[in-house]
């Protein structure tokens, strides 16, 4: 499950930071058990809905329950976030 606190949290981290792999490796240090992922944002599928969108990134949410990762908008069921790196045209 993903609260409101963690998600204000991990944005406002996002928003200080460089959107990068030491970004990612300081969130799963800071919160064990949660998955990041960083990518770029036209990576994602077209028909998926940010749960947030920041200048330079979106965030999504995502559920790792199955065997392979979904995106979701539900977040008591998502377990982690994707970074989406948006590059301006």
């Amino acid at each position: 499950m993903i609260d409101q606190t963690l998600l204000s949290s991990v944005i406002q981290r996002a928003e200080k930071d460089t959107l990068d792999e030491t970004l990612i490796a300081s969130l799963r240090s800071a919160y064990p058990g949660v998955h990041f992922t960083l990518c770029m944002d036209d990576d994602i599928a077209v028909n998926a809905k940010p749960v947030a969108e920041r200048l330079g990134f979106n965030v999504y949410l995502v559920n790792s329950s199955d065997h392979c990762s979904v995106l979701t908008n539900d977040p008591d069921a998502a377990s982690g976030f994707v970074l989406a790196e948006v590059i301006a045209d």
